[in-house]
């Protein structure tokens, strides 16, 4: 067994088993396969993408609920950080949002599978499902590697419901971000922002950015994307 994987997800509260970590092994498996034959992925080796894909995700499981919850994880390309939470904590349910067809594919493939009866695959955009039947219901929304934090705010936040937290997988550039994401953090009722540094063999300036739902979103958030036009609210 993996000891990067059991000792991450120790520090989430969880003692993976057997038939778990066969699903972590068979999952990137799965991965590597079909980049083979489309872009999930840059990281094809496969000692690498044990740290950076399934090592990379669990370092998410000490932030969440430790109950039941709902997760929505945003532009998962691939199923990271999604799929290995969803393997890890069996009592939560993940929406894997990606809206690249080919990639949701996979994702529909490789959730059927891992048979993993938890996770469900949405091919809308993230805004389309913040702005539909998904707004506001989720204890979570996660993001790794999909935008700069004034974007992420407006996508994630909206989906997450009162008490609640969203949480950004970034690095050493999220300073520079932050700044610009004020606005929009405090339009989609976002609190005080916390920048946890995350300690994940041969990554460096490798943070998860937590901000709290304290209040909801404005009705207007997020704007449809040919409203926002690829302009980030300043």
């Amino acid at each position: 067994m993996n000891k990067l994987w059991i000792d991450l997800a120790r520090r989430g509260g969880v003692e993976l088993s057997d038939e778990q970590h066969a699903k972590l092994t068979r999952y990137l498996d799965l991965l590597l396969q079909a980049n083979q034959r489309m872009n999930l992925t840059r990281i094809t080796e496969r000692g690498a993408a044990e740290v950076q894909h399934v090592g990379d995700a669990l370092t998410v499981l000490r932030f969440l609920p430790k109950d039941e919850c709902r997760i929505a994880d945003i532009g998962t390309g691939g199923g990271v950080p999604g799929i290995p939470l969803a393997i890890a904590r069996p009592d939560a349910f993940l929406l894997l949002i990606e809206s690249t067809k080919k990639k949701a594919a996979f994702l529909i493939e490789a959730v059927e599978a891992l048979g993993l009866k938890n996770v469900s695959v949405s091919e809308w955009r993230a805004e389309d499902v913040a702005r539909g039947n998904g707004r506001e219901t989720f204890d979570v929304a996660v993001a790794r590697a999909v935008a700069t934090m004034d974007w992420l705010a407006e996508w994630c936040l909206p989906l997450v419901k009162k008490g609640g937290k969203m949480l950004a997988m970034k690095g050493k550039k999220v300073a520079e971000e932050l700044p610009a994401a004020k606005k929009a953090i405090q339009l989609a009722g976002g609190g005080e922002v916390i920048v946890h540094p995350i300690d994940l063999p041969g990554t460096e300036h490798h943070v998860i950015v937590e901000i709290p739902k304290i209040a909801r979103s404005d009705p207007k958030l997020p704007r449809a994307a040919t409203a926002a036009k690829g302009r980030p609210l300043s």
